[in-house]
């Protein structure tokens, strides 16, 4: 039986015994750790919009009209600039890892 592969240990490298001392940390890695960066919880408002139109439970009806416009489409117009400003939040939150 063949040993699974590990992507990240050249071929033939011995794996690290169990509890035995862990891989080298890159200084990337080490200055994201610093500076905090662990914002996958900003990542998650990218979600928002996508489910907002992707469930068209929400908005499959007529009324209320907005302007002599059917819900069905002024909720979905709605959701151009909240997904602009739900991005623009992901991006100034997450740009420091980059």
């Amino acid at each position: 039986m063949s040993e699974p592969v590990d992507p990240g240990r050249p071929e033939g490298a011995a794996r690290p015994a169990a509890g035995g001392p862990l891989p080298p940390v890159s200084e990337k890695a080490r200055a994201a750790a610093r500076r905090g960066v662990n914002t996958q919880w900003v990542n998650l408002l990218l979600l928002v919009p996508l489910i907002g139109v992707l469930i068209p439970q929400f908005y499959n009806r007529e009324s209320p009209h907005w302007g002599g416009i059917p819900f069905f489409y002024w909720y979905q117009l709605l959701w151009v600039p909240v997904s602009v400003v739900f991005t623009y939040v992901v991006y100034r939150k997450t740009r420091g890892e980059r």
